[in-house]
């Protein structure tokens, strides 16, 4: 018999499904409350940043380059200016092939080698999304073949830019400076600095000289265009603008014709010279022979044309007024006058018999006068006159190292002076404790013998000489000397002075300031070793020669230039203030391989003085034979 299939428990079953049901239900509670939280979240949280994002899709942002401020001299003259021309510019990205586009241009324009050239170096230090100038300063008509041309070139286009122009050319390179292509070096600190943003639309920064150092001043403030865009990218119409606003303007203390007199009164001699003014600090010429042409840099300079200045052996890139090092030679002989009397070593009529050479205690050497035979009896104002060098060799041993180094310091010896430039070097002046420190070597005698004279380790500046000088000029004030006088604000049109330079007051007594200055006023009378260069002077001043060797001389051997290569002759020095009742120009020359002070270096001091003081153009000055040669 067969069984009987039981019942379903209908009760059972709809429990479940209830429960499955709840579940479900609970499920799909779950998924609608998820959705509408993300859509809560996106469309009121989030609402500002879609509607940017949004709007972003539909509008770019378009930088607009700011005008660069100029850079007049005090009689506002223009230094560096800017001007428009067109340039054809390539986007690799936006090109199926860069090498047939290049051919395609050949064909329409001329492209020298060298911008080719420059044009692959430029590239190599891009990203394929940005634009790369091919060629600047097109002609109209080349303007219009490419606009004729634009359909069959993609990639290609021609953009107006700003270009910068150095009307002074070489003579004011040094100063003034260039600018440049920015690299990724310049961008690093831009964007470390913070100040990446505002070079947006920024092709080339301040690379030198004044153009670098006030860069921030100079470059002004990127303005930004709102466009709305299509599908494709293409500017539709301009929504929205905040304009640039353009650099500022320099005005110097620095006066281009009394540049141009110094420059020219070197001739072909190489050097550098710094004239400042005591009571200000304003540069009123700062010149480093031989300069370069800065215009070379701004469009990107070929690598033949780098090589060649790079590799010259008359080094025109090197600013030897703030960067060339030299012994100051017998130039550091009235701070030497200075230190013996400020420390009481010697007084102004104390005098000593020069037989022309000085020998340390116990030692055989002879340490020489550059005057065969010596001087006779001589006192302070006449070591100065005369330049006696055994008058110093005996003052730096009673001195010693340390004493000196304490002293010179208080006129800026050793130190960079603060100029508003980039790349002062600081020179040296030594002590025991710097060998001591840089040789691990200790300090002999005969050292400070020749430390007296400013040779040996001793190495300074044209600035720091011309700094020091001024001291003495000013009665003891150490200037911080500046080329850029006044700022004009480009909304305003109102020239601001720049805050007055740092100063440091060294206290000095009157009566020996004056010994040492009467010292200087002799060399350049009858009898003094810059006599011949003072002849007619219009104006008193006062100042010293000097002469710093470049090669040693043998024990018992004389100096012969006419046994040496140009480049081993001795270097010519001199520093002078004027006029010395109220001194209004102070000036350091150093003449490489001038031999002395008083032939070469003291006639181009004297022609920059005659046209500040008198406005009197050199002429052709003929120097008369001196006994005193140094």
């Amino acid at each position: 018999m067969k069984r009987a299939t039981p019942l379903k428990n209908l009760n059972f079953e709809l429990a479940c499904f209830q429960r499955r049901l709840k579940i479900g239900g609970l499920f799909v509670f779950l998924l609608a409350l998820g959705l509408l939280t993300r859509s809560f979240y996106l469309q009121v949280v989030q609402h500002e940043y879609y509607i940017q994002r949004a709007e972003s899709n539909r509008t770019s942002l378009v930088p607009t380059a700011p005008n660069r401020g100029l850079i007049v001299d005090r009689q506002g003259r223009t230094l560096a200016e800017n001007y428009s021309a067109y340039t054809v510019e390539i986007t690799r990205a936006e090109m199926a092939s860069l090498e047939q586009t290049l051919i395609e241009l050949g064909k329409l324009i001329e492209v020298t080698p060298g911008q080719l050239r420059r044009f692959r170096r430029l590239l190599s230090e891009s990203h394929e999304f940005e634009t790369v100038p091919l060629k600047s300063k097109l002609t109209d008509e080349e303007v219009a073949i490419l606009a004729a041309n634009h359909y069959r070139l993609p990639g290609v286009e021609v953009k107006a830019r700003l270009f910068r122009n150095y009307q002074a050319g070489p003579g004011m390179a040094h100063v003034v400076g260039f600018i440049g292509r920015i690299n990724d070096r310049d961008l690093k600190t831009l964007r470390e600095n913070g100040r990446e943003q505002n070079y947006k639309g920024s092709v080339h920064i301040g690379k030198t000289g004044l153009e670098q150092h006030y860069e921030a001043l100079l470059h002004g403030r990127t303005g930004f265009d709102q466009m709305e865009t299509d599908a494709s990218g293409r500017a539709v119409r301009m929504l929205s603008r905040i304009p640039p606003v353009p650099g500022k303007d320099l005005r110097l203390h620095l006066d281009l014709e009394l540049q141009a007199v110094a420059e020219h009164a070197f001739g072909n001699y190489l050097g550098g010279l710094v004239a400042l003014d005591p009571r200000t600090g304003g540069v009123l010429a700062l010149v480093s022979k031989p300069g370069f042409d800065p215009n070379l840099f701004v469009d990107g300079i070929d690598p033949e044309t780098w090589k060649s200045l790079n590799e010259s052996p008359d080094r025109p890139m090197v600013n030897r007024a703030l960067r060339g090092i030299y012994p100051p030679g017998s130039t550091i002989k009235p701070f030497m006058a200075m230190a013996g009397l400020e420390l009481g070593l010697r007084k102004p009529g104390d005098t000593i018999a020069d037989p022309g050479f000085f020998s340390l205690p116990n030692s055989s050497h002879q340490f020489r006068d550059w005057k065969k035979g010596g001087h006779g009896m001589v006192d302070l104002r006449r070591s100065i006159a005369q330049s006696c060098d055994v008058y110093y060799y005996r003052l730096a041993v009673d001195m010693g190292i340390d004493r000196m180094h304490d002293y010179l310091a208080k006129f800026g010896f050793g130190e960079k002076t603060g100029i508003d430039l980039e790349g002062e070097s600081a020179g040296l002046l030594p002590s025991r404790e710097w060998k001591k420190r840089r040789w691990n070597k200790v300090w002999y005698p005969g050292e400070t013998v020749i430390a007296g004279i400013g040779q040996g380790y001793h190495l300074s500046t044209p600035l720091q000489l011309a700094v020091a000088t001024a001291m003495l000029a000013n009665g003891g004030t150490r200037i911080e000397p500046r080329l850029v006088e006044a700022v004009r604000d480009p909304v305003t049109h109102v020239w601001q002075p720049q805050a007055k330079a740092a100063q440091q007051t060294a206290t000095f007594d009157p009566a020996n300031m004056a010994v040492v200055r009467e010292g200087m006023m002799d060399v350049m009378r009858p009898g003094g070793t810059a006599a011949a260069a003072a002849a007619g002077a219009r104006y008193t001043f006062a100042g010293k020669t000097g002469t710093a060797q470049v090669v040693g001389i043998k024990q018992g051997a004389r100096y012969d230039a006419g046994q040496l290569s140009r480049k081993n002759r001795d270097h010519a020095l001199f520093m002078a203030f004027a006029p010395v009742e109220n001194p209004r120009i102070v000036i350091a020359v150093i003449v490489e391989n001038g031999e002395h002070g008083s032939s070469t270096a003291a006639p181009i001091a004297r022609a920059v003085f005659d046209y500040y003081l008198t406005g009197k153009r050199p002429g052709t000055m003929k120097l008369e034979a001196n006994d005193a040669t140094e």
